[in-house]
């Protein structure tokens, strides 16, 4: 049976006219995002609605038009954007390929989310205002983007993995705004003392190949919340004319 054959018995609707600039809310249940700068073998590949775009794509290109959820590289906003304590000043700040600059684009042509490490250096480099913690969305300029720090701690990462988020959509949720607690083993304390063993961190004692994808990887329940947010821009549909 096709799916049209499913509504051929249906009673017709009354036609529902709406004013002039008011956006009409209509529910998706899986509009397509487009995640900018994810692993080719990360939680987003196979995820029902997503057009994964990892290096090989160049996400840089992403014309649209679907709404985003990315992740630039974050290597030179952070705190050792220079490079090794051990070998600094081998970069200089931003320099990124364009990456930031890129998503940051999407993000507004298109709607959706990025996501980069707390305290990131592109906030204030693109004049962004930066979030503050525990206090929830804000604005983050004046053409209606906002901001907050979130802490992917709460939503399944190994880590607290304090987080800035930007974004642009009609409506954003709430998230748990609260600081997580210190997740250091009693073991790793004892041995190195807490100083060292917060500056280690616990992904780095886990071991093996995979410790820094796990560092770097984002938890499926927070790509669901990310993703989420970029959908909500599918929702909105703004028109100039009135429609039945």
């Amino acid at each position: 049976m096709h799916s049209a054959d499913l509504f051929a018995d249906a009673p017709a609707r009354p036609a529902v006219h709406c004013p002039v600039d008011r956006p009409v809310v209509r529910p998706v249940a899986c509009a397509t995002v487009a995640a900018l700068y994810v692993e080719p073998k990360g939680c987003y590949v196979g995820a029902p609605g997503v057009d994964p775009w990892d290096e090989a794509r160049d996400a840089r290109t992403y014309a649209g038009p679907h709404p985003v959820v990315a992740h630039p590289p974050c290597q030179r906003w952070g705190k050792f954007w220079h490079g090794s304590t051990r070998k600094p000043h081998q970069y200089r700040l931003g320099e990124d390929g364009g990456c930031f600059a890129a998503a940051l684009t999407a993000v507004r042509n298109y709607g959706g989310v990025l996501e980069h490490p707390a305290d990131s250096k592109a906030w204030a480099y693109f004049g962004l205002t930066a979030p503050k913690r525990g206090a929830g969305w804000r604005d983050a300029d004046t053409y209606g983007l906002r901001t907050c720090y979130a802490e992917q701690g709460h939503y399944g990462h190994a880590s607290r993995k304090p987080t800035w988020l930007l974004a642009n959509a009609p409506e954003l949720p709430e998230l748990d705004w609260s600081r997580g607690k210190q997740r250091l083993p009693d073991w790793m304390i004892e041995r190195y003392g807490y100083a060292k063993a917060r500056r280690i961190g616990v992904v780095a004692m886990i071991g093996g190949k995979d410790k820094t994808a796990l560092r770097n990887g984002t938890p499926p329940p927070f790509r669901d919340l990310l993703l989420s947010i970029a959908r909500m821009t599918h929702n909105v549909i703004s028109t100039n004319t009135h429609r039945p």
